[in-house]
């Protein structure tokens, strides 16, 4: 999962063990009907000769000829005999798919081909996704593949969160009559919607200025560190303890206005500097999987509460509340949606959204009585 995780578009490419001379792995030929392809090899050749060379990119709008060529190329290379590997490369429709689509796409044929497991459900996905039988395990997996997004284009820190469940046919979500769901998709959702205190693990892996993968079983939280130079994971903490309090919170004050007011209330305080003279610092990045990794190791809160736009919030439960909350719990902190322990809240829905208080055990109940 991990190794899927931290593969980018220009690695794949590139990451087999052919490859094609005197290019640049962040460049490809490309070819349209009229501009056909000439290996440097001489190991394919069309009867009109000549290509051309270009980055490639993975937001931008291609021109329809760029795209088209860049199709029949992958299709035409001999090295690439895995139609999977093919179908995960190539970029179909009228616009090159965003890396949040492929990130889930990798994650979700990792854990297909798994053999271990059975119900699949990605924050991507309209409903959970049954392991064909012949491949299926007993364990349910939900995750949310590239946490952050938004920040790409910006080089900040992104990520992906999961959770492993064992699967449970008690679940009393009610989840109606929808006549789009079969019986199959039924039954996944019933076994999908469980709290968060029957994960058996739960983990993130953040890109940043280092690949970090984080991991929990219920035996406290352990951190690995990507050695490039050797292509593992190599333990670098264990069993992580956050900080009972800390001077650092976490908000999008950019929503001030929208919240209501006991929460105004708290962050203003937070701001006091008081007897001591010094007030909280504010730290936000807009990227779950970096504001929390932060406040792990340092101490304070990170917050996404509900606002008159979003009355529960943004986040949602099953992908990166509960996990998260699953981890915050055994290094020592707390996670709540103001009122409740987040581990504790039984999901009605897949997609369904919290608010999150999450953090230092401390600076967690120092809000609930505020919003009490």
């Amino acid at each position: 999962m991990v190794a899927a995780a931290i593969t980018t578009p220009s690695q794949l490419l590139f990451s087999s063990s052919h490859s094609i001379s005197r290019l640049s792995p962040f460049q490809l030929c490309v070819f349209d009907a009229k501009t056909l392809l000439s290996c440097p090899n001489n190991s394919i050749r069309r009867r009109q000769a000549g290509f051309r060379c270009m980055a490639v990119e993975t937001t931008s709008e291609p021109q329809t000829k760029k795209k088209s060529g860049l199709v029949l190329w992958f299709r035409e290379l001999v090295f690439l005999t895995s139609p999977e590997f093919r179908e995960l490369l190539i970029f179909k429709g009228r616009t090159r798919r965003k890396l949040d689509v492929v990130s889930n796409e990798v994650f979700s044929n990792c854990l297909r081909s798994s053999g271990r497991t059975g119900i699949i459900a990605s924050e991507e996905e309209d409903v959970p996704v049954a392991v064909e039988e012949s491949y299926s395990g007993n364990y349910i997996v939900v995750f949310d593949p590239l946490d952050g997004s938004s920040n790409i284009d910006a080089a900040v820190s992104t990520g992906s969160i999961f959770g492993i469940y064992s699967p449970n046919d008690e679940c009393l979500a009610d989840i109606g009559d929808d006549p789009t769901l079969d019986k199959v998709e039924q039954r996944c959702v019933v076994n999908v919607c469980q709290p968060g205190s029957n994960l058996l693990a739960a983990g993130y892996c953040m890109y940043s200025s280092s690949v970090i993968f984080v991991l929990s079983i219920g035996n406290g939280v352990f951190v690995f560190t990507l050695d490039p130079m050797y292509g593992e994971f190599v333990l670098t903490q264990e069993k992580i303890q956050i900080p009972k309090s800390g001077k650092i919170y976490s908000f999008n004050e950019g929503n001030y206005q929208l919240w209501d007011d006991k929460l105004k209330k708290y962050i203003d305080d937070l701001k006091d500097p008081g007897p001591s003279g010094k007030p909280y610092s504010a730290r936000y990045i807009g990227s779950l999987v970096g504001d929390f990794h932060r406040t792990m190791l340092y101490g304070g809160i990170y917050g996404y509460p509900r606002d008159k736009k979003s009355k529960n919030g943004k986040l949602r439960l099953l992908y990166e509340c509960a996990p998260m909350s699953y981890l915050v719990e055994q290094a020592g902190g707390k996670g709540s949606d103001g009122q409740h322990r987040i581990l504790d809240i039984q999901p009605t829905e897949i997609h369904q959204r919290v608010p999150l208080y999450i953090g230092s055990v401390e600076e967690v109940e120092k809000l609930e009585k505020y919003l009490a």
